[in-house]
This record gives structure tokens, C-alpha cells and sequence, in this order.
């Protein structure tokens, strides 16, 4: 796709969730202002179901989101980890940075005794067996309880989790900081009589109210009848017309109270009306945002499928001709092994006549002497070359056998001679005499020193240098492939060993060189760093080891780039 296909499909995207977003939108403010004019009554009741349910959803969040926090906690611990002070104290000390709410944690036993404890109170030594919420947890699994006054002597609540690991049943409980929760609550409380608590079952508040006393005490509300949802319910008291919405918690028996004073609430209203319409308009505004930058993100995330798409088929086709010009160089060797062996035997039977002084003495049988000498000369040459196209064309099992780096490298050098000197570049070899031979796999490094002498003469491109350097290092070779190019600018110099990365023009290059060159000197046990300054140059660093087992019955292909 181009670029305009790809602007024309962000355009077509924000537009359809624009529509799909705002039209519902829009369509429910109308009916909300369209229920605002028709009854201040049902803009009171709706408006206060609204903030009871959210409120109550909210809470929900607060509950799940500890209760997911202390199942990660025991599903990614065992018992025994645990059970450790100090890697108790840690995980603490993780949890509770991440939720202050969450103020101490306690590994118990099956027995209601504690395993380990972390926290500001001395519980260590507590045994939980006759407890309520004990049993509770243990027939649960997950059990968030009342708020009771425990072995800390004040209100609070816990959550426990259960856990089954190897015959054995654990639980690990989490004390919630009251004054968090009870901060949520209230910022539900709105205007001079506002209040909002929650309360259990039985009618326990088990936050503060503001009016009705404090925590564990009797809540004042009239009696009315649960319908799961949000409860709407009216009295009066002391002459006082009040309205409560009464909304369900999921994980727990609790119920959050919102009550507001409804003469008090119905005097904004026309305020509330314009503060709507703003509200909407913000809405709107956000959902324009979130469109733009979500639309854009998935554009951009198509984007980058299709070049790596484009890759992976460039990488195939690239693939696919590497294949075939090994056959084609397979076949050739072979072609030209034939007429060599032949061209190989005249020449000998030539020296023989020569050395048997059926010919006599004179300058023609020097020269045809000299002559016999170049032809065999440029015959083992022209072995030693297709040798090396068999070598790289076929499929080798990996070797165990020592090896000279530095005659290896020599010959590889050797084997781009031609290229070099048609690049008019100078390759400088410093080559350590008294460098160990190493055992490991010699077609595979050769193709491995070729693979980065390519890049070098690519980096370089006409009239540079690239240096080949031998070194022993500790218990190891070491070879620096060092190259005279515009050098790798230092946000690629990270990416140069990822898979499909490549600085070259499209369909010059797949990116699968150096990713193969780390990969391979990886299984032979060595590595590759890299260091780069742009306008200077490129080095490569290869170390290997002086000796590397390799693993039975694995095949490597042969590749160039």
C-alpha cells in the first residue's frame, strides 16, 4: 500500500468510530435533557442511582484490583518462597509500594497458624484456627471479610486467598487500610447532608457515616426490600426529606449508602444542565482524541506488518536464489573437475617425456618445462577454487576438526581477491604467529569471516581498507574485521544482529547476514561485538573458543548475503 492508501484508510477509520462513538452519544444527552425537563424527581432518582452504581462499581475495582494483586502474589510464589522472612518482607515491600492500601501480609498454614508475617504488628506467633474468616477462606477460597476489631484491637478488614500446592493448603491473607477505603466512600458525600457509608447484611456500618456514628455501629436506614440493583429509598427525618440510593457490592455482602437531601439537591438543577452539556462536549473531545491516537496506532502497527511481510518474501526469494545458484555452482564444480583432471594428467605425462630426456636438451624443453609448471600450478588453482563452491553449496554436518584462523581468514580473503581489486581496496593482514589452533567447525567460520568481509567491501563500496587482525585472548582467539566505510550510526548500532534489520536499499539486502553470523558463532560457542563511529569505520569482534563441543546431529546450511 501507499502512503495516500494508507492516509485515506486512517481518514475512513476515524470517521466510522467517530460516528459509532459519538452519535450514542449524543443521542443519550438528548435524553437525558429530555428526562431533566419532564421530572426533577426522576433527574434526582437517576442522577443518584448513577452515582451509587458508580461508586459501588468503583469500590468493586478497588476490591478486585487487591484481590488480583494477592492472587498474582500466591500463584507466582510457592509456600516454601513465602515462607521466608525475608523474601516475604520483599514482596511486601513490592506490594505495598504499588497499593499503600494493602498494609501488612500473612502467610498461614493449614493449621491457622502463622507461617511468616510482614508487617507493622506482631503477629508472627497468631494462630487463626478459630476464626470466623478462617474457616471461611478455607471453604472459599477467596473470602473478603466484615470489618472486626481481630487480634489489632481496631476495625479493619482482610482478604485471603487459598492455595493448593503439593498436598498441602496455604492461605495468604492481606490487611486493607480502613482509612484508604473509607476515603473512597466518601467522596461520594455531597452538599451539607450529604452522606455515604457502607454497611453489612445485619446493618453494621462498616465505614463511618457521618451522621449515623462510627464503624461497627447500627446504620439508621428504613427497611426496605433488596432488588439486586441499585435501591432507591425515601423517608424523613426530623423534617428533613431524605433520599438514599442503595447499590449492592459483587465480592462482598456489602451495601454502599449514598443519601442526599433532596431539596438541597434540586436547587442546581438548571446549573447541572449547562455543566451536562459540557461534560458531553469533553467526552466528545476525548473520544476525538482517543480515536485519533488509537487509529493512528493500528495504522502504524499495518504499516510495520506489511514491511515485515515485505521482508520475510524478500528474505524467501533471496532464500530460493541462494539455493539455486548452489546447485548451479554444485553443477559446475563438478563440470570443470573433469576437464582439470584430465588437462592434470597431460601435464604430468608431458614432464615425464621431459624427464626422461626423450626430447633432448635444448631452450624449447625448459620452456615447455616452465610451461608444464604453470599449467599444473593454475590447475591445483582452479581445484582449490571449485572446491570452494562444492564446500559452500552443499549441505555440511558439522565439524570437529582443529583449525588455523589464520590460514582460514588467508583464504578467504583470497577467495574475494578478485572483487577486491576490481574495488580498488587495500585488505591489511596482521595475523598473530604463534595464535593456538582451535577446534570447531572451519566451513562454518569461513562462512562466517566471508559473510563480514562482504559487508566490509559493501560498507566501503571503491577505494578504502579493511583491516584482518589475530590475537590470542584468554582461553580463546580473538579476529577484528575492521572496515574504512561511512561507518553505523549509533541508534543502529543495537540492531545490527536483530533479524530482517538491514541499512541497505530495498531488495539489496534481507537483513538475515549478521543475524546468522551472531547465531552461528553463538552454537560454536563464540560471540560478535561490534564498534562504530560514524565517518570513520566499522570493526567486528570475533571470539571463539579454543575448543567447542557441538551437538550430535544438527545440520547448518551454508549462506553468503
Amino acid at each position: 500500500m501507499t502512503d495516500t492508501s494508507y492516509t485515506r484508510l486512517r481518514l475512513s477509520l476515524m470517521l466510522l468510530t467517530l460516528g459509532l462513538s459519538l452519535v450514542p452519544l449524543f443521542a443519550l444527552g438528548f435524553v437525558i435533557d429530555s428526562e431533566f425537563r419532564e421530572s426533577y424527581g426522576d433527574k434526582l432518582t437517576s442522577n443518584l442511582k448513577l452515582v451509587a452504581h458508580n461508586k459501588a462499581d468503583a469500590l468493586d475495582v478497588f476490591l478486585t484490583e487487591r484481590v488480583v494483586q494477592l492472587e498474582m502474589v500466591a500463584g507466582m510464589n510457592t509456600l516454601d518462597s513465602l515462607s521466608n522472612q525475608q523474601a516475604l518482607e520483599l514482596v511486601f515491600d513490592t506490594v505495598h509500594e504499588a497499593s499503600p492500601s494493602i498494609i501488612d501480609l500473612g502467610v498461614i498454614g493449614q493449621n491457622g497458624r502463622h507461617v511468616a508475617y510482614s508487617g507493622p504488628f506482631d503477629l508472627r506467633d497468631v494462630n487463626y484456627k478459630d476464626e470466623p474468616w478462617f474457616h471461611q477462606a478455607m471453604l472459599k477460597g477467596l473470602y473478603i471479610s466484615d470489618v472486626f476489631m481481630g487480634f489489632r484491637n481496631f476495625p479493619h478488614f482482610i482478604i485471603a486467598v487459598k492455595r493448593r500446592e503439593g498436598g498441602r493448603t496455604w492461605i495468604l491473607r492481606a490487611t486493607i487500610d480502613s482509612d484508604i477505603f473509607t476515603g473512597l466512600v466518601r467522596n461520594v458525600q455531597s452538599g451539607a447532608s450529604g452522606d455515604a457509608y457502607l454497611v453489612n447484611r445485619e446493618g453494621v456500618l462498616q465505614t463511618p457515616s457521618r451522621f449515623g456514628g462510627k464503624v461497627l455501629g447500627q446504620a439508621s436506614l428504613p427497611a426496605y426490600r433488596p432488588s439486586g440493583d441499585v435501591d432507591v429509598v425515601r423517608w424523613t427525618e426530623d423534617g428533613t426529606e431524605l433520599v438514599a440510593g442503595i447499590a449492592p457490592l459483587a465480592h462482598t455482602d456489602w451495601r454502599l449508602v449514598v443519601i442526599e437531601n433532596q431539596q438541597e439537591e434540586l436547587s442546581p438543577l438548571l446549573r447541572a444542565q449547562s455543566l451536562i452539556f459540557g461534560l458531553f462536549l469533553i467526552c466528545a473531545l476525548m473520544i476525538a482524541a482517543g480515536a485519533y491516537l488509537s487509529v493512528g496506532s493500528v495504522v502504524k502497527r499495518l504499516q510495520k506488518a506489511d514491511k515485515a511481510r515485505a521482508a520475510m518474501d524478500a528474505a524467501v526469494v533471496q532464500s530460493n536464489k541462494m539455493a539455486s545458484l548452489g546447485k548451479l555452482a554444485a553443477g559446475v564444480a563438478h563440470e570443470i573437475n573433469n576437464p582439470l583432471s584430465i588437462i592434470r594428467e597431460s601435464a604430468g605425462w608431458i614432464r615425464d617425456i621431459i624427464n626422461d630426456g626423450e626430447l633432448g636438451e635444448s631452450t624449447a624443453v625448459d620452456d615447455l618445462q616452465e610451461a608444464t609448471s604453470d599449467i599444473e600450478r593454475h590447475v591445483e588453482r582452479a581445484r582449490t577454487v571449485t572446491h570452494r563452491m562444492l564446500g559452500f553449496a552443499r549441505r555440511m554436518e558439522p565439524l570437529q576438526e582443529d583449525v588455523d584462523l589464520n590460514m582460514l581468514a588467508r583464504q578467504t580473503v583470497s577467495f574475494l581477491e578478485n572483487e577486491i581489486r576490481h574495488r580498488n581496496i587495500e585488505v591489511e593482514c596482521r595475523f598473530d604467529q604463534d595464535l593456538p589452533l582451535i577446534t570447531t567447525d572451519a566451513n562454518q567460520i569461513q562462512q562466517v569471516i566471508l559473510n563480514l568481509l562482504e559487508n566490509a567491501i559493501d560498507a566501503i563500496g571503491h577505494d578504502g581498507c579493511i583491516e584482518v587482525e589475530t590475537r590470542p585472548g584468554d582461553g580463546a582467539v580473538v579476529m577484528d574485521i575492521a572496515d574504512s566505510g561511512e561507518g553505523i550510526s549509533p541508534e543502529n548500532v543495537s540492531k545490527v544482529f536483530d533479524p530482517f534489520f538491514t541499512t541497505k536499499p530495498t531488495g539489496e539486502g534481507t537483513g538475515l547476514g549478521l543475524s546468522i553470523v551472531y547465531s552461528t558463532l553463538k552454537k560454536l560457542g563464540g560471540g560478535i561485538d561490534v564498534r562504530s563511529e560514524r565517518g570513520v569505520g566499522t570493526t567486528f569482534t570475533i571470539t571463539l573458543p579454543l575448543v567447542h563441543v557441538s551437538i550430535p546431529g544438527r545440520q547448518e546450511e551454508s549462506w553468503t548475503e
